[in-house]
């Protein structure tokens, strides 16, 4: 029986609630480690006239403190070409930036002593907000632009035309394990680094350059993370090179955990975005032709916004064909922090301008939402074939796998979505208080790096003479399940138990040049990577008892464990000790690069993703009109994992990503005061959907009638990121629910996230006279 597709627990979620999983901060330390903490600056924008850190340096336990010129090679953490300080060289770019680092003997030690300098600065005015950013001009470099067709000439020709605009504010990662990282020193100015990240190469390369020595002397170890969320992907370079470079300097470990409060100062968030959009319809509901204009808040420095403002372009059809279209995608500078990743990775601020789009179009038309979405989709090319090309995205790549309007029609069955559209709007009619709303929304998510070369992943797996097996992989684990499914893709390659199937640690010494773990791609290249080299290794030990029966190896047949040839069977251990004394490597490694891609970036044109993931969610809201709050009541989900390497793990994806979704758009806001201080920095002034948040009707299903057709793991399908998007139902149901309020003249245009505030001043703008 094949363990690949079983519903089988997370490696360690024994571990997890027990208590007994290993984290950065759980590794013990030697006597004498020494704390770090950053000094941060205290206003956002500006010169520093002076620094004197005597004080600092004087305090309880400090061994000595660092600045930008005390730093023995690059000072430089940026994920991408474009530099960026690792400490300020001068100048002060947002509240909260590192300008030095101080070692002592304990964390609080540290910490309190960073307190103690006396800095003088020239100060600046600062640009915070996307409206500062547009006066000032302040951009990052110049706009993205993506066009098919005239899109002006259509839209002046449509029967329908709508305009108008979303805001979209950011959100914090809040992974339950903040950022932390350990350097312990070795011998010749070599470094062993542990730390929560979803990119230990990037890591081992940037300390390299931070200590000045070939990235040969840098180990990087990642066991597990307490969440991730992209936040760890560019972000985690800061206090890994911090702690490598005071290690390398002291020949003492070195350690350094952010406090909440500090992890949610000095980090970056998702990008806040605002959409200004026109669009035309057809009579019957049909796009003729949209237009956006994305405004993207991408802090202080580039860190990864391109790309994610990149991926928030390719995404601006979410579902839809796009007959004519223009784009112009502005990623503007504020003194803020860097935003960085963050799951979905720009792709649900594409989407939700266009399901903007739909909603005031329906109410335009006279349209049920649901109806004008269909008209609109990607059509299955394999269903309709002979009715000629497959429709192509709006940056010309072939959507030939289309299965969307299958799976809306499905969840619109499952969930009753037309029954309790009626029973809605009759029970909104007699409750003049409370008023309910209801939508679907669809998702296309492409799977792939947009950066191609990111595109591949390495394995090493280890047979040993007993028969136990060891895999390493560049993934990382954060939570989200990739060592259990590749590790069944390894225990059924060989088809062997799980537990003989030991996962190790992420280790750039095992497997070098790691990608990161993002854009929902860990299992598709680090499985696929397995089980080439599992299948290496079955072929020498096929290969060996072919020899031993002299026929070929072809003629050797390995099922379920067990090797047939010549009318004998072989167990696997069997099989492995005669390997073993046979001197047949038990040792190997498997590469693999995603085929099919070619993406030109500049001209916005190619096919950047080997193939889409598909999803539909139904979603049920209620809100006060008294208060602006809101509640969800029920989701009805069918998504398309393919064949599902992990049906609980990937189930568990798709709730989490839905009500992590949720609470971006509902109740997770970010505030910055007029000086650019970061007011929202701990839980309690920052609200993340809790348990009793979720919708009691929760119903999900895997979409279960065709698996991927393109050649990925066992045929399955990332599901990362994808069912993150369906969140974006919720916002569209409190709309619907503030449309209610009013006589339909009144657009609902409720801006994400949907606070209380923001929902009650929607109701009032639909009906003034309201109390």
């Amino acid at each position: 029986m094949s363990l690949v597709g079983t519903a089988t627990a997370h490696d360690a979620a024994a571990l997890h609630v027990t208590g007994a999983a290993t984290y950065v901060d759980d590794i013990p330390t030697p006597t004498g480690t020494l704390h770090l903490a950053f000094g941060m600056s205290e206003i956002a924008h500006g010169t520093i006239k002076s620094m004197d850190l005597s004080r600092v340096a004087a305090a309880p336990t400090v061994a000595f403190v660092l600045t930008a010129k005390d730093l023995p090679a690059e000072n430089n953490v940026s994920a991408v070409p474009i530099p960026e300080p690792l400490l300020s060289d001068g100048a002060v770019h947002y509240v909260g930036q590192p300008l030095f680092i101080v070692a002592a003997a304990s964390h609080s030690a540290a910490r309190a002593a960073a307190r103690l300098a006396e800095i003088e600065y020239d100060e600046l005015p600062a640009v915070l907000t996307i409206d500062d950013a547009i006066a000032e001009g302040s951009e990052l470099n110049e706009p993205m632009v993506c066009t098919r067709g005239d899109s002006q000439a259509a839209i002046a020709a449509a029967h329908c035309v709508v305009q108008g605009r979303i805001e979209i504010g950011g959100q914090e990662h809040f992974y339950l394990e903040g950022h932390a990282s350990a350097a312990v020193p070795q011998e010749a100015g070599a470094v062993v680094v542990h730390c929560s990240s979803q990119h230990p190469g990037d890591i081992q390369h940037r300390v390299a350059e931070a200590i000045g020595m070939p990235m040969s002397a840098v180990k990087v170890e990642v066991r597990r993370m307490g969440g991730g969320f992209g936040g760890k992907e560019s972000q985690g370079n800061s206090p890994a090179c911090a702690c490598a470079v005071a290690a390398v300097r002291s020949g003492r470990t070195c350690k350094m955990r952010y406090d909440r409060d500090d992890d949610m100062i000095v980090t970056g968030k998702r990008h806040d975005f605002r959409i200004d959009y026109r669009a035309g319809f057809h009579r019957d509901g049909r796009l003729a032709g949209v237009e956006f204009e994305h405004f993207v808040r991408c802090g202080w420095s580039t860190d990864l916004s391109n790309a994610v403002a990149d991926r928030a372009v390719l995404h601006a059809d979410n579902a839809y064909f796009l007959p004519t279209t223009k784009i112009v995608s502005r990623r503007m500078r504020t003194n803020t922090q860097s935003a960085t990743a963050f799951r979905g990775f720009g792709g649900p601020q594409g989407a939700i301008g266009i399901e903007r789009v739909m909603e005031d179009g329906a109410a335009a038309l006279g349209m049920d939402p649901a109806e004008i979405r269909r008209a609109n989709y990607y059509a299955n090319y394999y269903r309709s074939s002979g009715a000629g090309p497959a429709q192509s995205t709006h940056y010309g790549m072939d959507v030939e796998d289309s299965i969307i309007a299958e799976i809306a029609d499905d969840v619109l069955e499952r969930a009753d979505y037309a029954a309790r559209r009626l029973e809605i709007r009759r029970w909104n009619e007699s409750h003049p208080t409370l008023k309910r709303g209801i939508a679907l929304t669809p998702v296309k998510f492409g799977i792939s790096f947009t950066l191609t070369h990111l595109n591949q992943a390495g394995a090493l797996v280890h047979i040993y003479r007993d028969g136990s097996i060891r895999m390493n992989h560049g993934g990382t684990e954060m939570g989200q399940g990739l060592f259990v499914k590749v590790a069944q893709v390894a225990a059924d390659a060989f088809g062997q138990p799980l537990e003989a199937v030991r996962i190790t640690a992420t280790d750039t010494t095992k497997v070098p040049n790691t990608s990161p773990t993002a854009a929902s791609a860990g299992s598709d290249l680090n499985g696929m990577a397995v089980k080439r080299a599992c299948d290496e290794l079955v072929g020498r030990m096929a290969g060996m008892l072919a020899d031993l029966h002299q026929t070929s190896p072809e003629s050797v047949e390995f099922l379920d464990g067990t090797f047939r040839v010549g009318g004998e069977s072989y167990g696997f251990a069997e099989t492995v000790t005669r390997a073993y004394e046979s001197r047949i490597p038990l040792s190997a490694t498997g590469f693999y690069s995603t085929p099919k891609l070619s993406w030109d970036r500049k001209k916005c044109d190619g096919r950047p993703f080997f193939y889409f993931a598909y999803g539909a969610a139904v979603s049920e809201v209620v809100i006060d009109t008294l208060t602006g709050e809101s509640r969800i009541l029920r989701a009805d989900i069918v998504h398309d994992c393919g064949n599902s390497l992990n049906p609980a793990v990937d189930i568990g994806q798709i709730e989490g990503g839905f009500v992590q979704c949720a609470g971006w758009l509902t109740s997770e806001e970010l505030v910055w005061d007029e000086s650019g201080r970061l007011l929202t920095h701990a839980p309690s002034t920052y609200k993340i959907p809790a348990c009793s948040d979720r919708p009691p009707v929760f119903n999900v299903h895997l979409w279960d009638k065709s698996g991927n057709r393109e050649d990925t793991i066992y045929r399955s399908k990332a599901v990362g990121e994808p069912p993150f998007v369906l969140g974006v139902s919720v916002l569209m149901a409190i709309s619907d629910a503030v449309a209610a309020c009013g006589n339909g003249s009144v657009r609902p245009d409720v801006d994400a996230p949907a606070t209380p505030e923001r929902i009650f001043w929607a109701v009032r703008r639909q009906s003034p006279e309201s109390p």
